[in-house]
């Protein structure tokens, strides 16, 4: 059978209707953008200068106004344009914008805000519209100056930028803080100081600064008239009455001063100095005070006293895990306090006659003294001629010896021979201070043997073991030895970490 040649045609594929439209919109939105380039680059050349900045520009604008509101320069009222804001817009113009700067001006109890071209202090006021009088400060800011004075530092410089987004920028780019003109009135008082007269201009709030700001020096004792903390009102009158220069000699020192006292004892009242018993003056209390005499105060003389003595430091002790038992490391060094008392003392001629305890108080309190024990437990092995041992503490103790006979109890008594814990005296055990050493431990004593302790008495006490015995193999033991408390380690509970200091006999060895 001959073959057939079979030719199968695809259909093409479909796009999308979604895709059609979105290609479609993107090609009418490059189009529009082609277009808005296009016209941009077609407009008029302008040159805008704003405050001294050159700025290089295309617009299709009709009119300077047009022209700056495309640029995106906000205008003020006060802001001066040239050509004006209605003039058409040639090709090639140049338009010049002069910006006024907004001042705030603070006078006679009012503010204004306004923007002005002026450029000085004085101009300002005078557009504002406030004058000055003799004697009224202007301020500026922080600073106190003069009508000539100019409101406004060095122009601006800006920075270049161009027309695309930048002109707009910086139109709107001037910040801080507008400066603040403030107007202080001055008021107008008399002075009346002795027999002279005058007529002072100031805006000072009180009677003292205006004669501080006058220069007028004042003397300790004169009288001010109203008072110097007075507030000042316009056409009030200031009375100065000037005190008389004297001195006055007590305890050793001469006083200069000035008063308007009008006899020795007004005097003595307003200096404070106090006459106590025979005191005596010269001039007597009732003279006339005059200028420049001097007054002599014979009196007797007191004094504070201070002594002090110092506070013992208490010392406390704390645990170290990462010490060995019974080795001690200091953690704080103490330092006694002071306690101080202050007496009143009193002298006459010179010679005390008496003294009063008038108060006491702790200085320095002192610092406590701290210092860490060890509680770590390192189990260690020891030859002896007994053999090996295993232990966990080495105690250096004072050691004596003791028999069933010399116990205490007669043999005819029930409890002859036996110990605390009811074992009958003999070799092997010992007397303990229960305290330090739990009863029941096992002990190695060198030269005596493996011991416990099994027996307590009244003058076995700290760092003490009494040597039991027979009365058969008695030994005499009064020297210091080295002890090791066997394994196995007791309950920490059970432990002394710190061991007394009793008994403290001299530590002859053997």
């Amino acid at each position: 059978m001959a073959s057939e040649n079979v030719v199968v045609e695809r259909a093409p594929a479909r796009v999308p209707r979604w895709l059609r439209a979105l290609l479609g919109l993107l090609g009418v939105a490059s189009a529009m953008a082609l277009l808005a380039l296009g016209w941009s680059r077609t407009g008029a050349p302008l040159t805008v200068s704003v405050d001294g900045r050159r700025h290089d520009l295309r617009t299709h604008a009709a009119t300077v106004e047009d022209a700056l509101r495309q640029a995106g320069i906000a205008l003020y009222p006060e802001d001066q344009v040239l050509p004006p804001l209605e003039a058409a817009l040639e090709p090639g113009v140049a338009i010049q914008v002069q910006r006024a700067r907004p001042v705030a001006v603070r006078a006679d109890g009012q503010t204004q805000q306004l923007r002005t071209h002026a450029l000085t202090v004085g101009a300002c006021l005078a557009e504002a519209g406030v004058g000055v009088g003799p004697g009224d400060e202007i301020w500026l800011g922080q600073d106190q100056v003069r009508l000539d004075t100019p409101l406004f530092g060095a122009a601006p410089t800006g920075r270049q930028v161009s027309y695309r987004g930048g002109l707009r920028a910086e139109a709107s780019a001037a910040g801080g803080e507008p400066p603040v003109i403030a107007l202080r009135r001055a008021a107008n008082l008399v002075l009346q100081d002795g027999d002279a007269r005058r007529t002072m201009h100031t805006t000072a709030t009180t009677v003292g600064q205006v004669l501080e700001e006058h220069g007028v020096r004042l003397y300790l004792g004169d009288e001010i008239q109203p008072g110097l903390q007075v507030a000042v009102s316009a056409g009030m009158t200031v009375t100065i009455q000037r005190s008389v220069p004297v001195e006055i000699v007590a305890d050793g020192h001469t006083l200069r001063t000035r008063t308007l006292a009008g006899t020795i004892a007004g005097l003595l009242g307003q200096e404070g100095v106090a006459l106590m018993g025979k005191d005596q003056v010269e001039p007597g209390l009732s003279d006339p005070v005059r200028a420049g005499m001097q007054i002599q105060v014979t009196r007797v003389r007191e004094d504070l006293v201070v002594e002090f003595d110092n506070i013992p430091f208490k010392t406390v002790w704390v645990a170290d895990p990462e010490l060995e038992i019974d080795n001690t490391r200091l953690v704080q060094s103490g330092q006694p306090g002071i306690n101080k008392r202050r007496y009143r003392v009193v002298y006459e001629d010179g010679h005390e006659v008496s003294r009063f305890l008038e108060d006491s108080w702790a200085e320095q309190p002192p610092i406590t003294k701290t210092l860490a024990y060890g509680t770590q437990i390192v189990v260690r092995t020891l030859d002896t001629p007994d053999g090996p041992i295993e232990y966990w503490r080495k105690m250096r103790v004072y050691t004596t010896s003791y028999k069933p006979s010399s116990a205490g109890k007669p043999k005819t008594h029930p409890r002859y021979g036996y110990t605390r814990l009811g074992i009958y005296l003999r070799k092997g055990i010992v007397a303990v201070d229960p305290t330090v050493i739990p009863l029941k431990t096992m002990m190695y004593v060198p030269g005596y043997g493996i011991a416990k302790a099994g027996d307590t008495g009244g003058g076995v006490k700290g760092k003490f073991v009494d040597l039991g015995f027979s009365d058969n193999d008695y030994e005499s033991w009064h020297w210091w030895t080295d002890i090791y408390l066997l394994t196995p380690v007791p309950p920490r509970s059970q432990i002394r970490w710190t061991l007394p200091d009793y008994p403290n006999f001299p530590d002859r060895r053997r």
